[in-house]
């Protein structure tokens, strides 16, 4: 069976958007606190790498834990079909009964299908386990998402890498900062829209404002913790 190109734009969008979206919120957290900008470099960094491990580690995992599942039940369902074959046939005429087929149609959909092992498992993996097979590659996920989180997530620190050399102000570099990420996630958010049938505008609209409100829950929340601990 000819193995399906990876995808990898699914883990692009996943890691672009909780890249930007945590380090946005980290930013405005420490902007809220009225803290240095060694604090939100420091800060931001560390969440940026750490949090980009945590994932990419996350999406291996986890791709590898489905593939493994899926291995074990195509096993079992290769040996049922070996050791109950009279079953396991019930099972795809019933499946067909399900599509429609009947008589002499249904008997002949039926013996195509049991007359091939490996298109007899796919049926029962797709029908009986609600299993639908795609190229899942845990080390692809896994750098794609890495590397998406990075490339995404370091919008939100980049004006404050270059502050003392600009000569921004706190307020209008942080504004900057905030107009740049929210259009890095809008930009996301329209990439997302492949994946369904909204309008590209609204999925980016809907990510951009996601990750806006969870910047200004961090950035209350900084200042209140500001004022409570007399930090800043």
């Amino acid at each position: 069976m000819r193995k399906v190109k990876y995808n990898w734009l699914p883990d692009f969008v996943y890691g672009g958007i909780d890249g930007a979206v945590t380090t946005f919120a980290v930013v405005a957290g420490v902007v809220g606190a009225e803290l240095s900008t060694t604090i939100i470099l420091i800060l931001g960094f560390a969440n940026l790498l750490a949090d980009g491990f945590s994932m990419a580690v996350g999406k291996y995992s986890s791709d590898k834990a489905e593939l493994e599942r899926i291995a074990h039940i195509r096993t079992l369902e290769e040996e049922s079909i070996l050791t109950k074959p009279k079953e396991e046939k019930g099972e795809i005429r019933r499946i067909l009964k399900n599509w429609g087929f009947t008589g002499r149609d249904l008997l002949r959909a039926e013996h195509i299908i049991t007359s091939n092992p490996k298109i007899w498992v796919k049926m029962m993996l797709n029908h009986e386990f609600n299993i639908i097979e795609e190229n899942i590659d845990p080390l692809r996920g896994a750098y794609t998402t890495l590397l998406s989180f990075i490339v995404i997530g370091i919008i939100p620190l980049l004006g404050y890498l270059s502050q003392s050399r600009s000569g921004i102000g706190d307020a209008e570099l942080f504004i900057g900062t905030s107009i740049g990420t929210l259009v890095a996630l809008f930009v996301v958010g329209t990439v997302k829209s492949r994946f369904s049938s909204r309008h590209w505008f609204v999925t980016g609209m809907e990510t951009a404002l996601i990750g806006g409100f969870a910047a200004a829950i961090a950035y209350v929340v900084g200042d209140l913790l500001g004022k409570l601990l007399n930090i800043g």
